[in-house]
């Protein structure tokens, strides 16, 4: 079993392209999880995440803030506090925030 206090783990830019946002990979690959890993996303007022794909699906979980997801064809749809986002494998898509507070967001992803 693991147990981390998220504060503790270590923020990091979240990719290139990125704005004001941030990753703490709270359950990573030094944990050795056998079949995901859990983040917690972090971006600043007027920040984003790269507009990016990749071939795997992710699952996010709003737990603060307000923002946009941006989907393939560039349309934004919103989220905030309690809202549930899945991004299917190989869909283009990026997070931005449009709030005056932290957007965070739980993203799971597999291994």
């Amino acid at each position: 079993m693991i147990i981390k206090d998220s504060k503790d783990v270590e923020r990091v830019i979240a990719g290139e392209g990125a704005e004001k946002a941030y990753i703490r990979w709270l359950i990573g690959e030094k944990d050795n999880p056998p079949n995901f890993y859990l983040r917690l996303v972090e971006i600043e007022p007027g920040g984003n995440s790269p507009y990016h794909q990749h071939n795997y699906e992710h699952e996010v979980f709003v737990i603060e803030g307000e923002g946009v997801v941006v989907d393939e064809e560039g349309k934004e749809h919103p989220i905030s506090k309690g809202k549930a986002v899945y991004v299917p494998p190989s869909a283009k898509h990026q997070f931005k925030n449009i709030g005056k507070s932290v957007l965070s967001f739980i993203c799971v992803i597999p291994k």
